[in-house]
């Protein structure tokens, strides 16, 4: 299977170089960047006024969350989790979660996410919605055992069955990844657990650390430390780890991610909403650890559009240091894209030969988008996910002018109307 894209603007490279090139994608690979390309391709896209773009990667999201958008709105984090969110997600069956995945899915797909990480529970049954939709997914299942030893062996039972599910699918795109929610929801002995196991299987861990001050109160008054302290001293800690939030740091816990490599996620639109507070973006890029860029759920953003998430990462660091170069347009867009692809270990966020073939068009011919001085700075504070056109991930076309290919939009959205009633 080959496509060609041609006469679009491209932004190409590391350097996100904007050109005038035609795309060759043969298989799952970039083959080729270059004006006047003449080889034949199976499929033919004319990309005039557009742009075309790395695909996004959400670095931290919670999928099926969107059956609960808008229910538990403008309430600070422990209050939302506790006395609204969670009892309304025990409630939720597989079928339940099966519907908010497959929103979540179509909602990534016309925003132009092509890769995600995810953490909440049944991911198997979120795996088959990934593997339909065409997306790649990094699915981990939110393990809390709160101290109690019993379910210790419980939530570690459930993740390996939960690991085995989704690696018996056989995907390149659908991975599994360990998921134990936070430091104060999680026992040290959990944590050990899979600090073990990840070095056993080789997979990724992700983990919420230090989003609010509560949090931080919490760990300091039982371990007498912070997070970051507390997880570096169990040998937590690691290039494999991807840290969602990381707002409240300090610059012991910067220099000590810094020195192992773990990668923070950002998500400003969450931190904002349940104000949480603002992370230190500037200090941890000046420390050298890599930042990508998430929306968290969609109960707490509302939405899972990363272009939204892009403008709105500039302007919060800009007004909270007064400083109008910190998170310049450039920084944001590579938080989307390559850092993200670097913390997955996948070979995508470039538009470049031998690069995977994931990349998004996006349609230029709108007044919001014109006169075309800037396209970096056009998509990190003009563009949203609607102008989003045409969404490729691993060579396949999934979205075609704005006609979603893999999925029954009508019954998805339909299907999240039933399941809320049923809840109800």
């Amino acid at each position: 299977m080959s496509i060609l894209i041609r006469n679009g603007r491209v932004i190409y490279g590391e350097n996100f170089e904007v050109i005038r090139a035609d795309v060759l994608i043969e298989g799952n690979r970039i083959a080729k960047v270059s004006k006047d390309i003449n080889e034949a391709a199976d499929t033919v896209i004319d990309a005039k006024g557009r742009v075309v773009s790395p695909g996004f990667v959400n670095l931290h999201t919670h999928s099926p969350m969107g059956l609960l958008r808008g229910l538990a709105d403008d309430l600070p984090l422990m209050d939302w989790l506790q006395n609204h969110i969670w009892p309304r997600e025990a409630k939720l069956t597989r079928e339940h979660i099966k519907a908010g995945a497959y929103l979540g899915a179509l909602e990534m797909i016309k925003t132009g996410t092509t890769a995600f990480l995810d953490m909440y529970f049944q991911m198997d049954a979120v795996a088959e919605a990934v593997l339909e939709a065409g997306l790649r997914g990094y699915l981990s299942y939110g393990m809390i055992d709160l101290g109690d030893p019993e379910k210790t062996g419980n939530e570690i039972k459930e993740a390996l069955r939960e690991r085995k599910a989704i690696e018996d699918l056989n995907s390149d795109r659908v991975h599994f990844v360990f998921g134990p929610h936070a430091p104060y929801t999680c026992s040290l002995a959990l944590l050990k657990e899979v600090r073990k196991l990840a070095n056993e299987h080789n997979s990724l861990i992700t983990i919420h650390v230090s989003e609010t001050m509560a949090e931080l109160g919490k760990i300091q008054e039982r371990y007498g430390k912070s997070p970051v302290v507390l997880l570096d001293e169990i040998g937590f800690l690691g290039s494999d780890l991807i840290m969602a939030h990381g707002v409240w740091l300090d610059s012991r816990d910067i220099q000590i991610l810094a020195r192992h490599g773990v990668t923070v996620a950002h998500n400003p639109a969450s931190n904002m909403k349940l104000a949480s507070g603002v992370m230190p973006l500037q200090r941890l890029l000046n420390a050298g650890v890599n930042v990508g860029l998430g929306t968290d759920g969609a109960a707490s953003n509302n939405n899972l559009d990363m272009l939204e998430e892009m403008k709105l990462a500039a302007l919060l660091h800009k007004v909270h240091t007064l400083d109008p170069t910190v998170a310049d347009a450039k920084t944001v867009f590579r938080m989307a894209t390559i850092n993200g692809a670097r913390a997955l270990r996948l070979n995508a966020g470039v538009i470049k030969e031998d690069y995977l073939a994931d990349m998004i068009i996006i349609d230029f011919n709108r007044p919001h988008l014109r006169p075309v001085n800037n396209v970096i700075s056009h998509l990190v504070y003009s563009a949203s996910g609607n102008d989003v056109e045409t969404t490729i991930v691993d060579g396949k076309i999934i979205m075609l002018d704005r006609e979603v290919l893999t999925l029954d939009e009508e019954r998805i959205l339909d299907g999240a109307e039933k399941t809320i009633e049923k809840l109800a």
